[in-house]
């Protein structure tokens, strides 16, 4: 046996590597992020910010301004608290490690997003995807089903949900949410929230195994990485064992600390995507050999339906002509010949439209 065979698992070795294309010099719409910058004064007054900060000093563990101010400006139900990650990705990390006994599950629909596998395998735990409907909805008695016969230690539902956008039925979230009761936690990934304006959050009093994971990537702050979750405080005290001692840097804390006391400016850019969402639908739509689906997100979910194309052909013209998206049509069934876009400024909408419609007609 090689050295590779003799040291790493199968299961990790039979995977490949989340892949990040280059998107140099690309109309970048691959990856849900927000294309709007800070204003220009409050840029300056960040950069003075994090000039004082004490990089040669590692950060002060417990982050408790930090959690304060999430806790404060982010809805989290009074007397509940939230432990930080380096992103979303980081926290799914952790529930994976403090809930990978021996035969522990891992439970969600598909198509979702890849990490709650990818996660749940690198933690030697076992995944079990459940389709949706084929109009992306909830096939809620197989989700029940699954519930009974596989009880799961962690149920993910992204809300909505990546990457169909779709928003999930709430009365369907809890009847999830009951069914799995003390056998495991439901982890409600609000990562699109501020497009959604739709949460879980106020109603973590009520269910003692639910968790509420969210990003600020989505509002504004891709590039500082900052993941939160709250939930109950016994749950919580467990997950942050896991958590690594100094999992954010000085620099991400002082960013965060300083743009969450300006949070009405990324309540504004929200709004404004929220509304070109809109518009950007209602365009595609009009494009024959193009289906739109809904979308409470800050991107969409296209699927190519002309008999000439196939999204692999749409996904290459595009690239031809500068504009990157995300080609899902191969993640799923479900997904053929689908790709995702995300929603922009009006003008790369408007470059977005125009490459569509030409990929579509060579």
């Amino acid at each position: 046996m090689s050295l590779i065979e003799n040291i790493i698992r199968p299961e990790i070795r039979a995977l490949s590597a989340y892949h990040v294309p280059d998107s140099t010099g690309f109309v970048k719409l691959d990856a849900m992020e927000n294309p709007y910058t800070l204003p220009l004064e409050l840029r300056e007054e960040l950069a003075k910010c994090l000039a004082d900060v004490a990089m040669n000093r590692y950060p002060v563990p417990s982050y408790s301004a930090l959690k304060v101010a999430i806790c404060k400006n982010m809805g989290v139900p009074a007397g509940f608290d939230v432990v930080l990650g380096n992103g979303s990705d980081e926290l799914i990390a952790m529930l994976s490690t403090a809930c990978a006994k021996p035969g522990a599950k891992v439970l969600a629909p598909l198509p979702g997003f890849v990490m709650y596998a990818m996660s749940a395998r690198f933690a030697g735990m076992e995944f079990v995807g459940v389709p949706l409907k084929t109009d992306f909805t909830l096939d809620l008695p197989a989700m029940l089903d699954a519930i009974r016969q596989h009880r799961p230690a962690i149920t993910y539902l992204a809300y909505p949900n990546n990457p169909t956008g779709n928003l999930f039925e709430a009365e369907q979230v809890v009847e999830i949410i009951r069914a799995v009761g003390d056998s495991g936690v439901v982890v409600v990934d609000e990562a699109y929230q501020p497009f959604a304006q739709a949460s879980f959050m106020p109603r973590l009093p009520e269910f003692a195994n639910l968790i509420v994971m969210r990003t600020v990537s989505k509002l504004g702050l891709a590039g500082i990485r900052l993941g939160y979750m709250a939930a109950n405080a016994a749950l919580l005290a467990e997950f942050d064992k896991v958590r690594p001692p100094y999992n954010i840097n000085v620099l991400t804390q002082a960013a965060a600390e300083f743009v969450l006391q300006h949070t009405q400016i990324l309540d504004a850019q929200a709004a404004t995507l929220r509304e070109q969402r809109e518009n950007l639908r209602t365009t595609l739509a009009a494009i024959p050999g193009v289906q739109v689906f809904p979308s409470s997100a800050n991107f969409l979910l296209l699927r190519v339906q002309a008999k000439s194309k196939s999204t692999d052909d749409v996904f290459a013209n595009l690239l031809e002509r500068k504009v990157l998206v995300k080609n899902v049509g191969k993640m799923h069934a479900l997904l053929e010949n689908c790709f995702r876009v995300t929603v922009s400024t009006p003008e790369e909408n408007a470059l977005f439209v125009d490459a569509l419609r030409a990929a579509l007609l060579s």
